[in-house]
């Protein structure tokens, strides 16, 4: 019998939002869908998930294209972040099917209508299906160019009352410089919205960090790459950077 998950604490958060960048379902590849990885990540989200979290998800389209990428190579702006768009709705069905082939139930929802492969975006039906314990992984970003996924996941954790956004990145946390590259950078254990701002911290976009702090909701930016790392935190462990 293999060991069933420990439930014997309450998890720091009830509803949360999940956003990862697409390049995170790339692996080791440089480009594309790596499907190991993606079952990995589920896998994570499951084990929060059997806690009774109620979890929202967005997954930037870099790994697949980057509107701004496109537009710099001289692609027309709005037609370049449309395309991004498409992007983020791949990969939202990759994770859907992962985390469904494991036994949780999701819903994909997207800000563009394409009622053959996802829902349109419905705020109170987006919420019942949490209420239900499903999974809505949120696709097609705010619908409009111009805003990243970093801002969609912002907005859309704002309209489903959620009570954090967990960035899932590389690192585990925010530092003063990248870690990867100055081994005397520095981790913050938390750090505030305005400080984000001032000193290019590269938590998210701007419009994104100025929406979290005009409601007040707090980022908690974490390895995705730390197994169990998700899960640890919920429980009040394990190693990250609190903005708010």
């Amino acid at each position: 019998m293999p060991d069933e998950p420990d439930t014997s604490f309450a998890p720091l958060y009830t509803r949360v939002m999940l956003k990862i960048s697409g390049e995170a379902l790339m692996g080791d590849q440089g480009y594309g869908l790596h499907p190991p990885t993606v079952e990995r990540i589920a896998r994570e989200v499951k084990s929060v998930h059997d806690l009774g979290v109620e979890i929202c998800m967005v997954i930037g389209g870099g790994n697949i294209f980057r509107g701004l990428q496109g537009s710099a190579q001289g692609m027309e702006r709005t037609t370049a972040d449309y395309m991004g768009m498409l992007a983020t709705v791949m990969n939202a069905l990759a994770m859907q099917s992962a985390l469904e082939g494991i036994g949780v139930f999701t819903r994909v929802i997207s800000a563009i209508t394409m009622n053959e492969v996802a829902e349109p975006y419905i705020r109170r039906r987006a919420v019942r299906h949490l209420e239900k314990k499903r999974v809505c992984i949120f696709a097609a970003g705010t619908g409009n160019p111009f805003f990243t996924t970093d801002t969609a996941a912002t907005l859309r954790a704002n309209e489903m009352n959620c009570e954090a956004i967990f960035k899932g990145t590389k690192v585990d946390g925010v530092y003063d410089k990248d870690p990867k590259k100055h081994a005397d950078a520095k981790r913050y254990e938390t750090v505030t919205y305005d400080e984000v701002l001032s000193q290019h911290l590269g938590v998210m976009d701007a419009s994104a960090i100025a929406l979290a702090r005009e409601n007040d909701l707090p980022i908690i930016v974490f390895s995705l790459d730390e197994p169990g790392g998700f899960r640890g935190i919920l429980a009040g462990r394990g190693t990250y950077t609190r903005v708010s």
